[in-house]
């Protein structure tokens, strides 16, 4: 008999009750705009910024609408500006080259290793070729590159760096939470992160002018003294009239739904990473395919699972993703001709008009991966290898 996998690879948890009853609270008080306090009052998002901020270990914290609105924010807060080149992964999502280009800067990429990482090598020659002072790094589907090599290349170069940390929070390099090693770390709550709000983002930083203008950015009129974890009312003095309102706030709501769930991260990420061992566990070894190593350094959260099937033919792979599908697993692909939902690449991107990048080819031409939600078990996962393992065989 032909196991075959019946979950859902988008099915989400349910919100927590708790953070059901908070939401409702906020919708009761009809004050669902941050700035909108009773006095004396401290809003839902003053307060998830603040215990984002804790959870982090940064100085600041800003809440703002979506994951990319943050990216392009703390590019924003940063001064790029038309022209300029930012430097980012060849492997990342659509929206990080969308975010630079939005502010007419130009994304200029950087090769990806066999570990999913951006090549730290080439980064080198792209900062000598190209003069770039910028770096957006995306901790692309969570593999976190070696952050001490990385930031010594960019402070050497005087290159300033933003992590893109859609993917990692929660995660870290040799202690140090990923979002703290760049001047900005931004994060996304969209509904398949690792906080649920459908949409939202958050940025950290230490950097007092930085972050004062990320908050002058994001709409918050004067009424910065709203903040409870914003730099202090004498660093918005030379900045409030110079900084454009670009709108993109947080509103109570979402904060209310989020602040709950923060509180659940440690555990949530624990039994991301007991599926993402069941899957390891259980293609470990499969002939033809390859498993990303992880390093030593590296804490991460396994909410997806990548693999790369090396030297195989675009057929192949594609009868693979059928025969897999067919038995209910779903595989994505980073090798298709065509963007396929958030599957595009680097190439797909006619607007950056990017230089071809050999390496990053051979790695996405064979890159598979695959969601691991809160809803599947270890044993969904070790079935889903099963499966995955049986058609690898018999394509």
């Amino acid at each position: 008999m032909t196991d075959r996998f019946t979950g859902s690879f988008t099915q989400q948890e349910p919100i927590p009750e708790e953070a059901i009853a908070a939401a409702v609270q906020v919708m009761r008080s009809g004050r669902l705009h941050r700035y909108n306090t009773a006095p004396g009052e401290v809003s839902e998002t003053a307060l998830l910024e603040q215990e984002f901020a804790a959870f982090t270990g940064a100085r600041y914290c800003l809440a703002v609408s979506s994951g990319g609105y943050a990216l392009a924010c703390a590019l924003r807060a940063l001064g790029v500006g038309p022209g300029q080149a930012v430097l980012t992964n060849a492997f990342t999502l659509a929206p990080v080259p969308g975010a630079i280009a939005s502010l007419g800067a130009r994304p200029v990429f950087v090769e990806v290793t066999q570990d999913l990482v951006i090549d730290l090598d080439h980064l080198e020659t792209r900062i000598a070729d190209t003069g770039a002072r910028f770096l957006m790094l995306s901790h692309m589907r969570g593999h976190v590159c070696d952050m001490d090599r990385l930031m010594a290349i960019c402070d050497g170069a005087g290159v300033q760096v933003v992590e893109d940390c859609a993917h990692t929070m929660g995660a870290s390099w040799g202690g140090v939470p990923s979002g703290r090693h760049g001047v900005l770390g931004c994060y996304s709550t969209q509904t398949y992160k690792h906080l649920n709000s459908g949409e939202g983002g958050l940025i950290v930083g230490d950097d007092p002018e930085l972050m004062a203008r990320a908050v002058l950015l994001s709409g918050s009129y004067m009424l910065y003294d709203r903040h409870v974890a914003a730099p202090p009312p004498a660093a918005f003095d030379g900045l409030r009239l110079q900084t454009p309102n670009v709108s993109g706030r947080m509103d109570n709501l979402r904060a209310a739904i989020l602040r709950v769930q923060l509180r659940d991260l440690p555990d949530r990420i624990a039994r991301w990473n007991l599926l993402y061992t069941a899957m390891e566990d259980g293609l470990r070894g499969t002939p033809g395919l390859r498993l990303i190593d992880r390093p030593g350094a590296e804490s991460f959260v396994g909410s997806s699972f990548q693999f790369r099937l090396p030297d195989w033919d675009a057929p192949r792979i594609t009868a693979l993703l059928a025969a897999c599908a067919a038995r209910g697993v779903e595989l994505k692909w980073f090798g298709a001709d065509q963007p396929v939902g958030f599957t595009s690449r680097y190439d797909h991107w006619a607007y950056a008009d990017p230089d071809p990048l050999p390496r990053a080819d051979r790695v996405l031409a064979g890159l598979i991966d695959l969601r691991l939600p809160l809803t599947f078990t270890p044993q969904d996962c070790a079935l889903i290898a099963r499966i995955v393992c049986e058609e690898v065989g018999h394509a």
